[in-house]
């Protein structure tokens, strides 16, 4: 009953603020920054010990200024995902360029892809490149707890030809399709902070040692799949331009950890550009004191 009625109340206001036009859409961001960044200072702890952390060589008053504009980036961010609400497909083509679509097209036509992603620029809008293609696109989500807010992430990313999975249906949504000849694009933000307990993989990633998620190699090299990194870079304000990078055509043509090396130095590589479009406040390093034993070796070995 809770999560109905904190969805009545939430949905008409998310509603209005997804039809505002810009002007006054990037003025309630403006707004949302003051509040966020100067009055409730939400995380910013969390977010100068990750910059401090990993761009070690950055001056002081350089980790203030990505600091800050980092908020100013995360809350255009987010309220951009709420106005995918209402955002036309012939919008968001105007807003999200995709430079080289023409590699993913000619892949799908003989391969199911893997689109591999960090939390970079504006994820949410990467469902969009299912407009241009032909292929079945899958967005790996984890599922919200609200199942009023669940139902409607999943009404409003349908709506560009998306359909959302957990991770674990991945494998058997992949499994299945393979089998009945079914090609499909599956995107996955694949740079997320796995438990240390279970974490089936630890390497360096932003110069730390932290554990890592290997699903889209596993699954990419047992079916053969082709895997491309998505590097998305920020315009200006409320538009996007993306790209397309291999990784490989072909899973069980690399070797082991290949994929998911290859995935953190292009993630890395993305984040040192313009650290400002990356999503500071989540603790992803918070595993580093926690590393294997066998892992450790490894490091020292370098």
């Amino acid at each position: 009953m809770a999560n109905r009625i904190v969805y009545l109340i939430a949905y008409p206001l998310l509603w209005v603020v997804s039809m505002l036009p810009h002007r006054l859409f990037y003025t309630l961001s403006d707004g949302c920054f003051f509040l966020i960044y100067h009055v409730l200072g939400y995380r910013k702890k969390v977010v100068m010990e990750n910059l401090r952390l990993t761009l070690p060589d950055i001056s002081t008053s350089e980790l203030k200024r990505i600091q800050k504009d980092f908020y100013r980036h995360m809350c255009d961010m987010f309220l951009e995902m709420i106005k995918t609400m209402n955002l036309s497909k012939a919008a968001v083509k105007r807003k999200y360029a995709v430079e080289n679509i023409e590699l993913l097209q000619e892949l799908e036509k003989s391969k199911t892809v893997l689109v591999v992603c960090a939390h970079y620029a504006n994820w949410e809008w990467n469902v969009s490149i299912n407009n241009y293609v032909n292929a079945k696109g899958y967005a790996v989500y984890q599922r919200i707890g609200n199942p009023y807010f669940d139902k409607l992430i999943r009404k409003i990313r349908g709506r560009w030809n998306t359909t959302l999975i957990t991770m674990e249906e991945t494998v058997r949504t992949v499994v299945k399709n393979e089998r009945n000849g079914i090609r499909g694009i599956f995107g996955m933000v694949s740079d997320q902070s796995p438990m240390h307990f279970k974490a089936p993989y630890w390497s360096e990633f932003m110069g730390i040692t932290v554990p890592v998620f290997n699903g889209a190699e596993l699954l990419a090299r047992k079916m053969d799949l082709a895997v491309l990194f998505l590097k998305v870079s920020k315009v200006k304000r409320g538009h996007y331009a993306a790209r397309f990078i291999p990784i490989t055509t072909g899973g069980k043509e690399t070797a082991p950890n290949e994929i998911t090396e290859t995935f953190l130095r292009m993630a890395e590589e993305q984040i040192r550009e313009k650290p400002e479009h990356y999503l500071w406040t989540h603790k992803r390093w918070k595993h580093r004191d926690k590393v294997p034993e066998t892992y450790q070796k490894k490091v020292s070995k370098k």
